[in-house]
Parts: structure tokens; C-alpha cells; sequence
């Protein structure tokens, strides 16, 4: 039964592609402000919703408060109110999510992302009470999204919580889908109503999120959208459209993209084999590096991909771009490159594995 009782002022507004942005690093590992400023245009000038800044691809867990700040900052600065800027303000600290949400406020952004507190593991009923609820509650003006993603956090705001939240707060009226559990969405959609928006939060699960009518996903906060954001953008509005038929074509194109989030090899060691996992940013900053884009590295402890592993990347891009070269297009465009050439040759790869 839905519980949700309080009438709703407007319209459910978190629609499309919303792309996850990565923190581009100078090779010393400080914030690249004008490779940021472009990543910003590029995403503006290919069509997205929005753009989310400092989320777990713009490798929140390494940035300091006052570079989390700056990011954010920048990120609605270049913006200018071409899309919706939503800053990451999360944090397994109430206190310090409070005083980034009240920085996101005071610089005029309208919507905050708060992933659940990782590591000291609250329960739901915590969550809800000691977390998101009290930044709903001093935040009325800003749009408040949850981030339910327990394979990072190790805990999990449920969906009655989450329905209760909205019953209370008409600030919290969305949530960023990452549980991987078809169920816990479809939950979340009986309990929280129609006037609530559901964003995948991966982005190989967002087709099905979208076409299952017991979910009825409203788009994405997207990884992939950093290299291909008109072709995700034109995806989810396909299908919130009703062309279905060409909302799957285009995902069926995406494909070999959605797959390499999150890279697994077996490698190697004088100890026998063991499994790499590449865990987003990393994939993605390799290939931006690959492509030509502002990206450099990630910050440490997150370091280089193993030679297997830039392969699976490699063969990904490669596949996008030999069979749907529009999907990429867009950067030779923007940032003045050949794919054509960094695709294949190994100087523009050399640096980015490990010996």
C-alpha cells in the first residue's frame, strides 16, 4: 500500500541523464579547474539533464571538504544554469554532510545527492532519522536525493524508510537506484507513489528499470554518460517518450560501454591467480586518458589498471567505435582528436597499466 498521504507541490522534475562527473587531475594530482571547465561544456553541449558533482566517480572518498567545495563550485560555475547541477554532499558524518549541503545552498545549487553513511553502518531507521532527515529538514529549498548503494556503503536506507521520508519532506522526492535488486525498486515504487522519480545508478540496469511498469525508472545518474552523454541522454528520453524500439536500439549500441563500469580480470601472482576488480572511476578515467579528454589520474589508493584489464576497456571502445562510430564522435568534435588513432595506438595507452 502506498503510504504517501501529504499533497505534493509541482512537478516530479528528475528526468534523463544526469551524468556522475569525474574529477580530472593535473599528473601531480591536483584538480585540473580547466580540464573540469571543459568536461562541463562538453556535457552542457551534448544535451544532458544535469550534471553530479563529486560522487564516487569524481572520487569523493580522496577529495578534502575544501576541494569537495571547489568542485562543486566550479561544476555550477561553468554550468550556468544550463542544466540542473546536483552536488554530492554525502558523508558517514551527519555534521559534515550539514555544512557541504549549507556551502551547496549558499552558492545557489538546488539539489544535493547523499549517499548512505559507508563504513559505520547505521540501520534504515538511523539512516532516515539521524541523516536524511535532518538535512531535508534544514534544507527545505533544496531538492534531496538519497543514494542507496549498500555493495560501497554496507548499509542500506530501505524503502519503507524511504517512503516515510517522502510522506514528511517534499524536498525528498527521488532517490539514485544503485541496490541492483529489481525488488527493493519495485517496493520502493509501490510504497513511495507515482510523483516520486527513480534514477538508476547503474547505468547496464537502467533499461530495465525503465521499461518494468512495477519500477518505472525516470533515467540515470550516469558513469558512462562522461564519454557518450548525447547518446545516454537520448536513451532514457526515448523511452520516457514511449519509442521504445529506439531507446533499446540505442542501448544496445551503449552496451559494450555499460560493461566496462566495473572491470574483472584474473591475474597472475607467484602465488597462484587471484581476481582484479577496476572499480569505477578507474575504467573510465583510462579510457577519457585514452581518448583525449580531461582526466589524468585517480588519487591514491585507486592507481593504474593491469594490461589485462586496459584490453577489456580497449576492445569495449573499439567495439563502439567501429560499429556505432556516432556514439563517440562527439569528442573527436569537441576535444580536436583522432580516434581513430588513439584506439590503436599504443603510445596513448603505454602509461596507464601497471609493468
Amino acid at each position: 500500500m502506498n503510504i504517501h498521504k501529504t499533497p505534493r507541490r509541482g512537478k516530479v522534475m528528475f528526468k534523463g541523464c544526469y551524468t556522475a562527473s569525474v574529477t580530472p587531475m593535473l599528473e601531480n594530482r591536483e584538480i585540473d579547474i580547466e580540464g573540469l571547465r571543459s568536461l562541463v561544456e562538453f556535457q552542457v553541449r551534448e544535451g544532458v539533464s544535469g550534471i553530479l558533482a563529486v560522487g564516487t566517480t569524481g572520487e569523493s572518498p580522496t577529495l578534502t571538504w575544501d576541494e569537495h567545495n571547489l568542485v562543486i563550485e566550479k561544476i555550477h560555475e561553468f554550468n550556468a544554469g544550463r542544466s540542473l547541477t546536483i552536488a554530492g554532499t554525502g558523508s558517514n558524518s551527519t555534521e559534515e554532510c550539514l555544512k557541504g549541503t549549507e556551502h551547496a545552498k549558499e552558492i545557489g545549487v538546488q539539489a544535493v545527492l547523499l549517499v548512505d553513511p559507508y563504513y559505520n553502518g547505521p540501520s534504515s531507521l538511523e539512516i532516515r532519522r539521524e541523516y536524511v532527515g535532518p538535512v531535508a529538514e534544514r534544507f527545505p529549498e533544496l531538492q534531496v536525493i538519497p543514494y542507496v548503494i549498500p555493495g560501497r556503503t554496507g548499509t542500506q536506507l530501505l524503502p519503507q524508510d524511504l517512503a516515510i521520508l517522502h510522506s514528511q519532506f517534499e524536498n525528498v522526492r527521488a532517490v539514485k537506484e544503485a541496490t541492483g535488486n529489481l525488488d527493493n525498486m519495485r517496493l520502493t515504487r509501490k510504497l513511495c507513489g507515482d510523483d516520486f522519480d527513480i534514477l538508476s545508478g547503474d547505468d547496464d540496469k537502467t533499461l530495465d528499470m525503465m521499461l518494468d511498469e512495477a519500477i518505472k525508472a525516470a533515467g540515470v545518474i550516469s558513469v558512462v554518460s562522461n564519454v557518450a552523454p548525447r547518446a545516454v541522454q537520448e536513451m532514457t528520453m526515448k523511452i520516457l517518450e514511449g519509442k521504445i524500439d529506439e531507446g533499446k536500439a540505442l542501448a544496445e549500441k551503449l552496451k559494450p560501454l555499460f560493461q566496462i563500469v566495473t572491470v574483472k580480470t584474473m591475474e597472475d601472482t607467484p602465488y597462484g591467480p587471484v581476481t582484479c576488480k577496476a572499480r569505477n572511476p578507474l575504467p573510465y578515467k583510462t579510457l577519457m586518458n585514452i581518448l583525449g579528454m580531461p582526466s589524468g589520474p585517480c588519487r591514491r589508493p585507486l592507481g593504474k589498471m593491469t594490461k589485462k584489464g586496459l584490453n577489456v576497456v580497449l576492445s569495449a571502445a573499439r567495439k563502439v567505435y567501429e560499429n556505432s562510430p556516432e556514439i563517440l564522435e562527439p569528442i573527436e568534435e569537441f576535444f580536436d582528436c583522432r580516434l581513430s588513432e588513439r584506439l590503436y595506438n599504443e603510445k596513448y595507452w603505454k602509461s596507464l597499466t601497471y609493468d
